[in-house]
């Protein structure tokens, strides 16, 4: 990926997660005041989930480029950088697909 690109999609992601985040906001105070069947109901509404999906997903790529940036600046060696770029990769894209599956099993 080219450095322009890479930078207006961090920064197009960073503003999705504005108003991504003002909705997970409600959702936690929602969860504060609410019972475990009222947060599953709230959660299971197609609207709230599928808001917190794209959260997810959102906010799971934001920080595998921030990381990637993170392993560009301090590690030396291409090889170990790759790797590690490569693993930070997978770890997120575990992260976020483990977290949707776990979304639909609740």
């Amino acid at each position: 990926m080219k450095a322009m690109q890479h930078w207006k999609l961090q920064r197009l992601t960073a503003i999705l997660l504005i108003p991504l985040s003002y909705w997970l906001v409600a959702f936690l105070q929602h969860c504060l005041n609410a019972n475990y069947f009222e947060t599953s109901a709230w959660l299971n509404e197609p609207v709230n989930k599928i808001g917190l999906i794209v959260w997810i997903l959102v906010v799971c790529y934001h920080a595998a480029l921030g990381l990637q940036v993170v392993l560009e600046d301090y590690v030396s060696h291409q090889g170990k950088q790759v790797v590690a770029i490569w693993l930070s990769n997978a770890f997120f894209a575990l992260l976020g697909l483990s977290s949707i599956v776990l979304l639909f099993q609740g």
